[in-house]
């Protein structure tokens, strides 16, 4: 069978609200060279029906910076490493509601609290609910959380304050993920999520490609997003950070990354596939095909520890490429 047709037979199962295989989705990370055009303009497609032509922008803050306990390899903020980053203790609210009205003025619709650390010591955490407390009143911004790993308790007492989605990364395969981190377990995050589901959270988890993991790692992580039912899924791409074990390892060809997106929109038809930090530098001037290839979130401004393009910028990409921003 010729690759097109391989693509276009798949794409049409997709659309036919059918689930491709891991064995179908293999083929797609063996096509090269211009086959991988058609695969984009079939990931397009896919999106714009499954999923719809409107981009979700959303937003976040780096609440509390460095000293982590963890030993993620890609990680700026782990304490196990020599890197010159910020390291500051929980921000005060009105610094907090400061950055969020200004992402909301820019045109972010979710604005999310990133804290560093295995999980949130319980005085920050009761700190936390006020400041969303306070985000919920003087805000239109959809709220959600990133602080680690926590219990479903918590995750209950974030709902109540107004936060609707929880953010926890698998970050990788659960095959790689002992070559990224040691100092927690990949069961360790798939609980994360389990517990905020059960307390009524949206979930938002994905990973960072290109940190050594082969494709059909990727693939692997794809399918554990999709049995966990994960509603938002931000694609990074590895910034190689100075100081961190990863300093040394070698982007993926931004095609290959590209590839990689467009096979996540035939394995997660309907979920928001998130542009997330790394972009910038990995795919250059090609950033833009990441719509192409079946993106349809984005996540605007700064990242944790790197810095992204301006709101403005971001929106203006999107329009360009013929698709709406989310109201």
């Amino acid at each position: 069978m010729r690759k097109v047709d391989v693509i276009n037979r798949l794409e049409e199962k997709v659309l036919a609200g059918q689930e491709v295989t891991r064995e179908e989705a293999r083929e797609l990370g063996e096509l090269d060279g211009p086959d991988l055009y058609q695969l984009f303009a079939a990931a397009s497609r896919i999106r714009d029906l499954r999923a719809g032509t409107k981009v979700d922008l959303c937003s976040i803050v780096n609440a509390k910076s460095g000293a982590c306990s963890e030993n993620c390899k890609f990680c700026a903020q782990s304490a196990h490493h020599q890197t010159e980053i910020d390291i500051y203790d929980l921000l005060d609210e009105e610094s907090i509601l400061e950055r969020a009205l200004q992402m909301e003025a820019e045109g972010a619709k979710r604005y999310s609290l990133v804290t560093s650390g295995r999980g949130i010591r319980e005085g920050d955490f009761v700190k936390v609910l006020g400041i969303y407390r306070r985000l919920a009143r003087e805000t239109n911004l959809k709220l959600c959380a990133s602080l680690g790993i926590i219990t479903e308790d918590m995750a209950r007492r974030l709902k109540e304050t107004g936060v609707t989605t929880y953010h926890h990364n698998l970050e990788t395969a659960a095959s790689y993920f002992p070559q990224i981190c040691t100092t927690h377990s990949y069961q360790d995050r798939i609980n994360t999520i389990k517990a905020c589901r059960a307390a009524g959270l949206a979930i938002c988890s994905g990973g960072i490609i290109s940190m050594g993991e082969s494709m059909a790692q990727r693939l692997e992580m794809a399918f554990a997003l999709r049995e966990l039912n994960v509603q938002s899924v931000p694609l990074n791409i590895l910034s190689p950070i100075a100081g961190t074990p990863l300093e040394k390892q070698n982007v993926l060809p931004p095609l290959e990354i590209l590839q990689t997106i467009a096979i996540y929109r035939f394995i997660l038809p309907e979920a928001s596939l998130r542009f997330a930090a790394g972009r910038e530098n990995a795919l250059r001037n090609l950033q833009a095909m990441g719509y192409l290839a079946g993106i349809n979130a984005t996540l605007v401004g700064s990242y944790l520890t790197t810095s992204g393009r301006t709101v403005a910028e971001d929106i203006q990409m999107i329009l360009d490429m013929g698709l709406e921003v989310e109201a």
